[in-house]
């Protein structure tokens, strides 16, 4: 009797736990009036600058910067930015937090494995009116996924998409990295240009030194 009654209560308890994680780390509701990208960065470029120009500043690089490099690291849960200098070199600024990236080490094969990409991509789109706050949505598949598919016998048509960087604390294949911090890289990347910004997913930061790296901009 005891021990049916301590099976009910755990299995109450996990019930719990499991609904109060899906209130939490559910995507919110859009906003009632769609907001435009010159909107959100007009409302948060004050506030994003006091945060981060200093940082630019201790790097000795402009705010905001020519171009920029962002380097994810799954294993680690890191986000590194990196900034041109006026001579071209990157130098590294700061590193955001990844909250969630589902999946394991790897490539993403196809849609629904909930795998974050590995890679080099481009921002392409910047959406202000995210369920999960603001959004920074990834070229992938890119090139070098669809030929990777292709060799290897799989229907480029069923690789997905719709993978962001974007607010909130969940994942299903996104990096998820909060809301102040997306604030930050939203507002940068609108500053910035997309045409200036790389992306490079790595499966771990041991990996850095070894994925190969394409000229930027390409040639």
């Amino acid at each position: 009797m005891k021990r049916n009654l301590t099976l009910t209560v755990l299995l109450v308890l996990a019930g719990l736990a499991v609904w109060l994680s899906r209130q939490f780390l559910r995507p919110g509701p859009l906003p009632p009036n769609p907001r435009t990208v010159e909107q959100v960065v007009d409302a948060l470029a004050p506030s994003v600058r006091s945060r981060l120009e200093p940082a630019f500043q201790k790097a000795g690089l402009p705010y905001p910067p020519a171009r920029i490099t962002l380097q994810a690291f799954k294993a680690e849960k890191r986000l590194d930015l990196q900034a041109a200098d006026p001579s071209g070199k990157l130098r590294p600024v700061l590193s955001w937090l990844i909250l969630a990236a589902s999946g394991t080490a790897g490539p993403k094969l196809r849609e629904g494995d909930r795998q974050v990409p590995e890679g080099t991509y481009r921002i392409e789109l910047l959406n202000p009116n995210s369920r999960f706050h603001l959004s920074l949505r990834v070229n992938y598949p890119n090139a070098d996924d669809l030929l990777r598919a292709r060799t290897e016998n799989r229907d480029p048509a069923t690789l997905g998409g719709d993978i962001m960087i974007h607010g909130g604390a969940a994942s299903i294949g996104c990096l998820a990295i909060g809301d102040q911090a997306v604030e930050e890289l939203f507002v940068l990347a609108a500053l910035t240009g997309l045409d200036n910004i790389q992306l490079i997913i790595f499966p771990n930061a041991r990996e850095d030194a070894t994925l190969q790296i394409p000229a930027y901009p390409p040639e």
